[in-house]
């Protein structure tokens, strides 16, 4: 019973995963149409898109660290 529980907390852990993706997903079409609009910017926006996909990327590892410590922590 308790190995079923932690399998399904991980997994529902592991959902912000798939919204991290997404949102790099975003971040890079946002950094393409803004550098198509306007391509004096491209090097103001390449380091804000880098900053914000780090961001996100963060977001996603803190949900994975959490699916793994629910699995092997207790």
């Amino acid at each position: 019973m308790l190995g079923a529980a932690k399998l399904i907390g991980a997994g529902l852990a592991t959902i912000g995963l798939a919204g991290a993706a997404a949102g790099a997903g975003i971040v890079f079409g946002a950094l393409i149409n803004g550098t198509s609009r306007n391509p004096s910017l491209k090097n103001e926006l390449f380091s804000l898109a880098i900053l914000s996909f780090a961001l996100t990327e963060a977001i996603g590892l803190f949900c994975l660290g959490i699916a793994f410590l629910i699995l092997f922590a207790f």
